[in-house]
């Protein structure tokens, strides 16, 4: 072999490895992991991997108890899951790791103003798996996806901690006194179901309505001058309705569904904000 021949293998040979160190140093270096990110892709896989709360709902829903685990819904060709959100929450965004193979397009059911988003989900083909990210005004689902050859989960909804909550509340103010100050009428004949979201020195410890007037009641602290302004949100807008104080109670001449409580102006504003139900 001449010595030309020996140059042009030994700059073929260093090509080749050169190619080869180009093509599996970069892939062996993204798959190796520090501590931290070992540490944290198992707490991920932990989530991801656990059993968590499956419950049967009305009409074979199945439900998960929101933010317990990553829940995994089964679906199959030629069939439809039916993700049902909570009434009144409002989607702004729908991602999906597979968008070719994995279709979800978005429903309504419902009255105006407490409709429900539902997401229908289609696989193309069985053995498929997938992650999904919703993000809605109230909260962000991490839904895992599979599809099956035949099996599938028809409808799919959620149980959430928030809500519980509020009905071991209400059914606590219901017990605590046989009448509630201000409505004269026994407990039962009340709607408790109200939310309040915001933080202020006088949140209100109660809220609740008869079905004509709304009642706000204040830590006993508050007195009419330190009580804070409410208005009613109605189309968009805050609107001011007739109340007045009884001691700590506000009582409002109206059925409240969303309202603001407000005191203060610039930086030393408190807002609390009261929803009625999933309003």
């Amino acid at each position: 072999m001449n010595v030309s021949a020996i140059s042009a293998r030994a700059v073929l040979i260093a090509s080749i490895t050169l190619l080869v160190m180009t093509t599996f140093v970069p892939v062996a270096l993204a798959q190796s992991m520090s501590a931290n990110e070992a540490k944290g892709t198992n707490i991920s896989g932990q989530w991801r991997g656990s059993r968590g709360l499956v419950t049967k709902g009305a009409d074979g829903k199945v439900i998960f108890l929101f933010g317990e685990v990553q829940p995994s819904v089964v679906c199959s060709p030629l069939q439809v899951c039916d993700i049902e959100l909570q009434a009144g929450e409002v989607v702004r965004d729908v991602l999906v790791g597979d968008t070719v193979r994995w279709k979800v397009e978005p429903a309504t059911s419902g009255a105006a103003g407490g409709q429900a988003i539902h997401l229908i989900v289609k696989p193309s083909e069985s053995g498929l798996v997938t992650s999904m990210v919703v993000t809605t005004s109230r909260r962000t689902y991490h839904i895992q996806l599979k599809s099956h050859a035949r099996q599938y989960m028809a409808r799919v909804g959620f149980e959430y901690p928030e809500d519980v909550s509020a009905k071991v509340s209400d059914i606590n103010a219901r017990l605590e006194t046989g009448t509630i100050s201000g409505a004269g009428l026994p407990p039962e004949q009340l709607n408790f179901g109200y939310s309040l979201s915001g933080t202020a020195s006088w949140r209100p410890v109660r809220v609740y309505s008869d079905g004509s007037k709304t009642y706000i009641k204040f830590p006993k602290s508050v007195s009419a001058q330190d009580a804070p302004v409410l208005f009613v949100v109605s189309g968009g807008q805050n609107r001011v309705v007739n109340y007045r104080m009884k001691g700590d109670m506000m009582m409002v001449d109206y059925n409240i569904d969303r309202a603001v409580l407000v005191s203060g102006v610039g930086w030393k504003q408190q807002k609390i904000t009261i929803k009625r139900g999933g309003r």
